[in-house]
């Protein structure tokens, strides 16, 4: 069997992911292996991606190998798959399957952008690995790792594997384009409102959506296109701007980051659905933010979007807009698309906005960004002496609270344990144990009540 290994980690070789696929190759020395460090080499595949082209139809099993990068893979990776669909190679019958790497910070998302990029192309798909980066390091890890190795193998021999066709329905209906307003909405003073974008030349639908936007909205708007910033490349994942800040790359992107876009009172996104994403280079610009390092640096300033594309096919994409707004602890006002009439949708993202900038309104997290909040605050925890900067914005902000360490919750559970455990007690109290959790509440209305 011939394996063909897609690692996308930027560091190439030295890629940490990589390391379990080197580890089965130790095991497993029957496959042939071969590898296409897709992220590394991304700038020469461009030009030329015909040995990429080669191995791809040679291979009988494609394992996509990367490191989680906020939400998904690595946006050299994302450029790699646009180019298979750009030079339409043709990869139907294909076995493949990925593994992945990172903190399980939503390694559910990227495995699902992997999953519908290769039913796309009508690959026959089989359930892929997300481990911990230091998985591999301990035994329990190692036999994860085979185990999962030793399914793949089984699963390609006897054709066990999901089927291309299954869940990928034909996409019907019709996109709409704005009507733009005569006359523009008074612009209130005192907030800023950026529409961040990667709008192309020629794109209508999406340049009218924005015009209405900001016609229609009574705060005033700055347009930021993203196509037009001169990034050096992709996120390297080298950790270079964990202790002060700084992006190894010379290309300014972190002062153009603070000063053009973080300083508005709130953010709107204006794309078009590309391959189940918002494009390769948004990719690189939300891979790019990690010059903040795991800071919510925009916290409390509310975000909306305006969407060109079957919205209502994309599933996963709609989680991760929710879930991004909840981990930067960002208001999620209002996704606007043009599936249907469009006009409404971005007056209604306009008054949605506008209400929350007015009242200064936000919302507790859900689960989305409680989840992601308490798998940094532990990891940050841990590797404080390195992410200095982090360190100190998590403690700033109360982030490492710890609740499993409350001393006097955990006493006063072992007393209600004691009490609801013996019938006596309880009949002796009179209390029944919802009369006891209703209690604190009540007597927060009645002080509500006098006020």
């Amino acid at each position: 069997m011939r394996l063909l290994t897609i690692n996308g980690s930027p560091a190439g070789e030295n890629s940490i992911t990589l390391q379990t696929m080197r580890y089965m190759e130790k095991l497993y020395p029957q496959v042939h292996y071969t590898t296409i460090h897709a992220a590394w080499k991304i700038r020469s595949l461009e030009m030329d991606f015909s040995e990429a082209e080669k191995l791809l139809k040679e291979a009988d099993l494609i394992v996509f190998c990367y490191p989680v990068y906020t939400f998904l893979v690595p946006s050299q990776l994302h450029r790699f798959i646009e180019l298979i669909k750009e030079k339409g190679i043709d990869l139907r019958g294909k076995y493949v399957t990925q593994l992945s790497t990172s903190k399980h910070f939503y390694d559910t998302t990227a495995h699902e952008y992997i999953r519908e990029n290769c039913l796309d192309l009508g690959m026959r798909y089989i359930h892929g690995l997300s481990a911990d980066m230091e998985d591999l390091l301990h035994e329990k890890g190692q036999k994860e790792a085979k185990g999962f190795f030793r399914h793949l193998l089984w699963s390609v021999k006897h054709a066990m594997f999901e089927c291309p066709e299954r869940g990928r329905q034909e996409i019907h209906g019709t996109l709409h384009s704005a009507k733009i307003p005569e006359k523009e909405h008074p612009k209130a003073e005192g907030k800023r409102v950026v529409v961040v974008t990667d709008l192309e030349e020629g794109n209508t639908r999406l340049s009218t959506m924005i015009e209405r936007f900001r016609a229609q909205l009574p705060y005033q708007s700055d347009l930021v296109n993203i196509r037009t910033f001169p990034f050096a490349g992709g996120c390297l994942g080298c950790f270079h701007c964990a202790s002060d800040g700084k992006c190894i790359y010379k290309d300014r992107f972190d002062d153009y980051l603070r000063e053009k876009i973080q300083t508005a009172d709130a953010t709107v996104y204006a794309f078009s659905v590309k391959d189940h994403s918002m494009g390769y280079r948004f990719k690189v610009y939300d891979d790019r933010q990690f010059c903040n390092g795991h800071r919510t640096v925009t916290m409390g300033k509310p975000v909306g979007y305006l969407v060109d594309g079957m919205l209502s096919r994309e599933s996963n994409l709609k989680t991760m807009l929710e879930a991004r707004a909840q981990v930067g602890g960002n208001l999620l006002t209002h996704i606007a698309g043009n599936e249907g009439d469009v006009d409404p949708e971005i007056d209604r993202l306009c008054a949605e906005l506008s209400f929350a900038l007015k009242q200064g309104y936000t919302q507790p997290a859900n689960f989305y960004g409680e989840g992601g909040r308490r798998i940094f605050r532990d990891l940050i925890y841990q590797m404080q002496g390195m992410m200095r900067e982090d360190h100190r914005f998590y403690k700033k902000h109360g982030f490492y609270d710890f609740p499993q360490k409350d001393p006097g919750k955990i006493l006063a559970m072992y007393l209600v344990g004691a009490l609801t455990s013996n019938p006596k007690l309880m009949q002796k109290s009179g209390v029944s144990m919802t009369e006891g959790m209703l209690m604190p509440y009540k007597r927060v209305i009645e002080k509500a009540g006098k006020s």
